[in-house]
């Protein structure tokens, strides 16, 4: 069993627990409540009044008994509860009802949010938040079912032809109505509410007493927004992206053969891909956001203000379009704008950003859980101080520090270890039944992929100390940039193992052309030298050859060629066709 099912059946273990506790005392107040001489009292006065005949004549008797028997009653003989009443918290009751309403991991994955949201933003923030739609006619029964974390409004969800449409002008009334009592019951169970302000809408919206409203939007998505299998997209080199629907094509971008998008297309993200060159408004509530979605995307962007243009204070599309469209952005350029996409403007990070400073409720993670999903666990085994330095210098050097390391317990006391926990990283150090010997690193398939030394297993016993949902598996120094790019990649992708592609071995003094470096980046392929894969993937210690085909997704990213690179080191920083057959050391 997992250890996510088996922590689900604790928590409903405990619950049950609590539960039956609850019911034992209900019971045991029940049978003090029926032998209480009040309720014998009552009954006796009850039993005479609907008979008054025979029952009046035997109720001096009966009361005369209940008064003998009152007497001899040892009130502090009571029964005994069949064990401690576990102390009920408002955490406990949250995970409660979260457990016996289905959302199960909610409060340790993502936050659960009622949403009010555009489609754009809907589809922007699915990987990030676990969303409870509210519709104007069902919103009151909905906030009453489900125990959430966060309300969530965007402006855009007022446009024409959505449910909300119009909600916070007075000419829809009744939405306006149906929203603010969801606002009026989050406030009075201690839930935020948040308005994003990411489109145009009536003043009325913003008065309904948010908690906080944000100006813009919620930041880059990179599942959708990346250059994964841009050379398979289809379209014109360059485009121009109009902000709105009726902004007119430039002249000049039409003599080029330009195509035209709007910006909210479903469309926008292929177009993107497949051109060179993006043209975007310069001004405006949109082009920083679709500046940024264009350089995502691989596209350089080009900003488009005619009145600048007209007064020579910037360079004109007539010459500014040809320049850039004579080259693609190369694959250094396209890493560099997707990186900086990444550390600054990505979805997660613009969330966690609205989010912080917020007053969740008790038993709410918190606004750090959208970038949960970068933490990375460093696998390492350094084979003497030279190298455990080594790891030091380069996880600290890196512009995406890790959640945690993990090395063997004879590495643990090494100084470049002990470097990393004065820094404050988390290191946590794992145990091999037996050591390696030369007999076993030369033994077995010789389609294993080893790793730094290291096989399948000795990887899958560091990565069961783990807990970061990611691993990064170091078999030595790699660029401040490197752990940012697989990250990203992964991001990008949903992809299961990102890595370099194994190039295969030439027979002596023959060299092919498939032996040479492919140079291929966000390509989903059959094979590769993993360095970053999910902890669940490492942890199954499965030979990496063949996880293709145990169904995991692997996307290439190509070597690392950034500042403090090996190139003579072990590990990832090799090119594909520096790699031996089905061995990366």
């Amino acid at each position: 069993m997992k250890r996510r099912e088996q922590s689900q059946t604790e928590q409903l273990r405990q619950a049950l627990a609590e539960r039956e506790a609850q019911l034992q005392e209900a019971r045991a107040r029940l049978a003090t409540l029926e032998d209480s001489t009040s309720l014998q009292v009552g009954r006796a006065l009850t039993a005479a009044a609907k008979k008054p005949g025979r029952s009046l004549v035997r109720l001096p008797r009966d009361l005369y008994r209940l008064w003998r028997r009152s007497g001899t009653t040892r009130h502090s003989q009571q029964q005994r509860r069949p064990g401690a009443e576990p102390v009920r918290s408002f955490d406990a009751d949250r995970q409660e009802a979260r457990l016996l309403a289905g959302a199960v991991g909610g409060a340790s994955d993502l936050l659960i949010a009622a949403t009010v949201l555009g489609p754009q933003v809907q589809r922007a923030l699915d990987p990030y938040i676990r969303a409870v739609p509210l519709r104007p006619h069902d919103a009151q029964i909905v906030m009453d079912g489900v125990d959430v974390d966060l309300v969530l409004v965007s402006a855009s969800a007022a446009a024409p032809g959505s449910p909300w449409a119009h909600v916070g002008d007075p000419a829809a009334a009744d939405r306006t109505r149906a929203l603010h009592w969801v606002l009026e019951s989050a406030a009075a169970r201690g839930i935020p509410a948040l308005l994003l302000d990411d489109a145009p809408t009536a003043p009325g919206l913003r008065a309904l007493g948010f908690d906080r409203v944000h100006r813009g939007d919620a930041g880059v998505p990179l599942h959708l927004f990346n250059p994964v299998a841009a050379e398979l997209a289809e379209g014109p080199e360059t485009v121009f992206v109009r902000d709105t629907p009726a902004e007119p094509v430039p002249d000049i971008l039409t003599g080029l053969g330009a195509g035209a998008v709007d910006a909210d297309a479903p469309g926008l993200a292929d177009a993107l891909r497949a051109a060179r060159v993006a043209v975007v408004p310069a001004r405006g509530p949109h082009a920083e956001a679709l500046s940024r979605r264009a350089q995502a995307c691989g596209t350089r962007p080009v900003p488009h203000d005619p009145v600048a243009e007209e007064t020579g204070e910037t360079e004109g599309l007539a010459v500014a379009v040809p320049r850039l469209r004579a080259a693609a952005p190369t694959a250094a350029e396209q890493r560099t704008m997707l990186r900086e996409v990444f550390l600054a403007d990505a979805t997660p990070v613009r969330l966690a950003e609205i989010l912080s400073g917020l007053d969740f409720p008790p038993g709410t993670p918190g606004p750090e859980l959208p970038l949960r999903g970068r933490a990375v666990a460093v696998l390492a085994d350094p084979a003497g101080e030279s190298e455990a330095e080594g790891l030091a210098d380069s996880l600290l050097a890196s512009r995406l520090r890790p959640a945690e390391v993990v090395v063997p317990d004879t590495a643990g006391r090494l100084p470049g270890v002990q470097r990393l926990r004065s820094e404050g990283v988390t290191v946590r150090t794992a145990r091999f039944s037996t050591p390696d010997t030369p007999e076993e690193l030369t033994r077995g398939d010789d389609r294993t992929v080893r790793l730094g030394g290291l096989g399948p297993d000795r990887w899958a016993v560091l990565a069961d100390r783990a807990t970061a949902p990611w691993a990064h598996l170091w078999t030595g120094p790699v660029g401040p940039d490197r752990l940012v790019d697989l990250v990203c990649a992964v991001e990008c992708s949903d992809a299961d193992a990102v890595g370099t592609v194994a190039a295969p071995a030439a027979a002596a003094g023959e060299r092919g052309l498939f032996d040479r470096p492919t140079g291929e980046q966000y390509v989903f392929v059959s094979s590769l030298v993993p360095e970053l894969a999910r902890t669940a993937l490492v942890r199954r210690g499965w030979n990496p050859a063949e996880w293709n085909r145990r169904g995991t997704r692997l996307l290439a990213l190509g070597p690392d060629h950034g500042p403090g690179t090996d190139r003579d080191a072990r590990g990832p920083a090799h090119t594909a066709a520096d790699a031996p057959t089905g061995a990366v050391g």
